[in-house]
């Protein structure tokens, strides 16, 4: 049996947190890396050491096994964890921590390579990815993915043969960026079916655990949004299935600790995916319904302690969601700035790398936390995670919360008759704007009764003893920027709302503003960061009574939707060219998936002010696109 006093996570973010949290529970010692844009990340303040990693860009650091190797010997941390994404799925890195000396928590490097590629995974599961280049239009639609690594990056579906070899290009591109490796395979793309796997463990004395199934049909750009166990509405027999193919991968390649069997469930029957040798992102709800620790296991497992011949009874059901700073109805573009605050009600599991007052920056994903509710029942767990989602407290970017939130509250969902196509159905209805009428009102109270005299005692402020103008203020709700404008008079009996028949305001601080609705109270929770405003769960900015003059943005500008890296330009692109309504003209990378800037309506391309490498700002001006019309008005 060995000893593990010190681990080092070769990883960032939440899963570093995460893993640090079982270290401390078994009287680990932890060591950090990080690069320099996570000098100050959560993961290296929480962590009992930490190393700085050399890198030419953030976005490469944590892809330097070597470095990562160093810096675990300087620290003198007896093993490496991996986390998940970066090196977690590297057999090469897998060898180097072992030739170091070091305990590697984690399978066999001949287990990874078996397996971490998806190409040899499907070889040795006994099938066998399409050819590129012999891909015809009967074969589509086709799925493009990396060959290593997952979450989504580097995938594509094509569903026209003209569009393949972009796809292609930047499924490779992005692989490469996020795993160090580019390679890229073609697959048949199943239309309408769930995805579900199974978590295994393994322990080197030849037990195999199956420890049930997830669900985690529920994806946006082919990472997962949604999870839950077990999955739901599976026959017995069809989980049996499931089990003893997993079980089977596992023993082919050896395996040892924790890993992830996917599969494509369409029609009743199940299709392999690939096998993911490393903790999954969505372990907790396992981890909830078995009442395990998956990351203490890996540990034991990798110290030489075996398992139990049979795992835990299940027990209820559990539901994880994902929450990221991004903006669903604007494609997903991801958000930055800074997460002033971030709590869920008591009884929901929080896991996160973020901390009050952090940066969210954009060099890597865009998850801020999990979110895990646990129940005796499916329903139970849906609807306590929705709860605690529509309560939780989020201030900073725009986020998916509102998404997640009505996503368990879909009657597909709730019914369990979920797909993977389920966001490409139900989308504009989940991100349609319901705006709630009177937050605005209660955010423009609460500044009126925040205006005090220095001594404290309540100033006039605008009240006079004859009738007078009343006071105004306007407000942009986010992230749709509907405006509204507020009014509301100083009177005699305190604030009251102007045009807001039915309305009458029970208490107003800055803090909390309670509003009587058609005989209804109804309060406000109120927090200002600067210009935003915070009014219960709607987001506000609070906006200048006049238009900013200073505002001359020509019609058809293309404005950078996130800060990022221009990455290419549409070839043969050049100013005065004839653009379509949606043609694509530049990839931005941020969060590191790449994001297509498309020209918003036909028209001329009458600047161009991208170019490949440079690095831009939200609201960087890209490109003018300007329209016949306008054109037209001009001469």
């Amino acid at each position: 049996m060995t000893t593990i006093n010190t681990l080092l996570v070769a990883n960032r973010g939440e899963i570093a947190c995460r893993v640090f949290r079982t270290c401390r529970d078994l009287g680990i010692t932890t060591v950090a890396v990080h690069s320099d844009a996570d000098a100050d990340a959560l993961h290296t303040r929480t962590a009992d050491l930490a190393v700085r990693l050399p890198g030419s860009s953030p976005a490469e650091t944590y892809l330097r096994g070597d470095l990562v190797v160093k810096a675990a010997l300087a620290a003198g941390a007896d093993a490496v964890h991996p986390g998940y994404g970066f090196l977690s799925e590297n057999a090469g890195f897998a060898r180097a921590v072992m030739d170091a000396g070091l305990v590697w928590i984690g399978p066999p490097p001949e287990a990874i390579e078996a397996m971490a590629s998806k190409t040899r995974a499907k070889e040795l599961m006994g099938l066998a990815p399409l050819a590129a280049d012999a891909v015809s239009e009967d074969d589509l639609p086709v799925l493009v993915k990396a060959a290593a690594g997952g979450g989504g990056r580097g995938m594509r579906v094509v569903r026209k043969l003209a569009d393949l070899p972009g796809e292609l290009e930047a499924a490779r591109a992005e692989a490469l960026s996020a795993f160090g490796d580019g390679e890229v395979f073609v697959e048949p793309y199943v239309e309408g079916g769930r995805h579900v796997e199974v978590q295994v463990m393994a322990d080197a004395h030849g037990t195999v655990w199956a420890l049930g199934t997830r669900d985690c049909s529920l994806q946006r750009r082919h990472q997962k949004v949604i999870e839950e166990a077990p999955a739901p509405g599976l026959t017995p027999e069809l989980t049996a299935t499931l089990h003893s193919t997993a079980v089977r991968a596992a023993r082919a390649t050896g395996y040892r600790g924790a890993g992830t069997v996917e599969f494509l469930v369409a029609d009743g029957a199940a299709h392999f995916l690939e096998m993911n040798t490393r903790l999954q992102v969505e372990h907790p709800v396992t981890e909830a319904v078995f009442g395990l620790d998956l990351v203490a296991l890996q540990i034991r497992v990798a110290e030489g302690a075996p398992l139990d011949a049979e795992p835990p009874a299940p027990r209820g059901h559990a539901v994880e969601a994902r929450l990221y700073a991004e903006d669903p109805a604007a494609g997903w573009a991801p958000q930055t700035g800074t997460l002033h605050h971030l709590s869920v009600p008591e009884g929901v599991r929080l896991d996160t790398g973020y901390a009050d007052g952090d940066t969210i920056g954009v060099h890597y994903d865009a998850m801020l936390a999990k979110a895990v509710a646990h129940a005796p029942t499916r329903a139970e767990a849906v609807r306590r995670l929705a709860a605690a989602l529509e309560r939780a407290r989020v201030h900073g970017p725009v986020t998916n919360r509102d998404l997640l939130v009505r996503s368990l509250r879909h009657p597909e969902f709730a019914g369990a008759r979920m797909d993977t196509g389920f966001y490409d159905r139900h989308l504009d209805d989940l991100t349609s704007v319901v705006h709630d009428p009177y937050a605005p009102l209660a955010a423009a109270l609460a500044d009126a009764a925040g205006r005090r005299a220095p001594s404290g005692v309540r100033s006039l402020g605008g009240w006079r003893n004859v009738p007078s103008q009343p006071q105004t203020r306007r407000y942009r709700t986010e992230p749709d920027g509907t405006e509204h404008e507020v009014r509301y008079r100083h009177t005699r009996d305190g604030l009251a709302p102007e045009d807001a028949p039915g309305v009458r305001v029970v208490r107003a601080t800055p803090r909390l503003v309670v509003l009587e609705i058609d005989g209804v109270r109804r309060p406000y929770e109120i927090t200002v960061h600067g210009d935003r405003v915070h009014a219960g769960t709607t987001a506000l900015t609070a906006l200048l009574c006049f238009p900013d003059p200073t505002d001359h943005r020509e019609p058809g500008s293309l404005l950078a939707p996130m800060p990022g890296t221009v990455v290419r330009i549409a070839e043969g692109l050049a100013v005065g060219d004839r653009v379509e309504a949606g043609r694509p003209l530049l990839w931005l990378e941020a969060m590191k998936m790449e994001h297509r800037i498309t020209a918003p309506a036909a028209g001329t391309l009458t600047a161009l002010h991208a170019e490949p490498g440079r690095q831009v700002e939200v609201g960087a001006l890209l490109a003018v696109v300007t329209e016949a019309e306008a054109q037209e008005d001009r001469s």
